[in-house]
């Protein structure tokens, strides 16, 4: 159960301070900023691994937990689990944020800005540039210690330049609690089924290149 809570608690803080900043930037006029919101997003991954990465290996995402499944570092039993604890922490700041910012309809959701196919193909190579860096940085010891820092930074530079197209969700428990609690699930299937098969493939490049034992 510690695994459980720790995802429950740092999806929670993920999609808290990351949509949240969405949330703040519209209703202050863009206070935030775009680079702001980037930056949050990229802060908060980045802590959250340090808190809870010997606890649970702070996946706080499904995609993830799946694509971790699929290499022999991560028990296939508990995927189902580490998911609901996931979305559940998720859900569980969509919802205090629609209560902090009524006025506010989107929450947050993660909407495409042009063609669907544009952000599918988009949010699958954004996952797995992630998945990659998350399996190779944590495969060396030598290097666990800077894991936070890098996945962090993936996440900051690709919600940096993607987000304007896409809103760089990467993660289907961060689009799945915005879309839920506001009601918009317009493409939700598309933040859903791109990042886990971005984060799949990431899994197949780690076989291919993997430090043999």
């Amino acid at each position: 159960m510690r695994k459980y809570f720790a995802e429950f608690i740092g999806t929670f803080a993920l999609v808290f301070c990351g949509t949240g900043a969405i949330v703040i930037n519209d209703v202050t006029g863009g206070t935030v900023t775009h680079v702001g919101v980037a930056i949050t997003f990229g802060l908060i991954v980045t802590a959250m691994i340090y808190a809870f990465g010997k606890i649970s290996g702070a996946h706080i995402n499904p995609a993830v937990s799946i694509a971790f499944a699929v290499t022999d570092r991560f028990n296939e039993k508990q995927v189902a689990p580490y998911i609901i604890a996931q979305v559940g922490g998720a859900i569980f700041a969509s919802v205090i944020l629609a209560f902090l910012f009524q006025e506010h309809e989107g929450l947050g959701a993660t909407l495409p800005a042009g063609e669907w196919h544009q952000t599918f193909i988009l949010e699958i190579i954004l996952t797995y540039f992630l998945m990659v860096v998350i399996l190779f940085v944590s495969q060396n010891k030598a290097v666990t210690e800077f894991t936070g820092l890098a996945v962090g930074f993936v996440v900051l530079l690709e919600a940096m330049f993607a987000g304007p197209i896409t809103g760089a969700s990467m993660n289907p428990a961060r689009s799945i609690a915005p879309a839920l609690v506001s009601g918009n699930l317009t493409h939700l299937w598309m933040y859903i089924v791109a990042p886990i098969i971005g984060a799949l493939l990431a899994s197949g490049t780690w076989f291919l290149l993997r430090e043999k034992e």
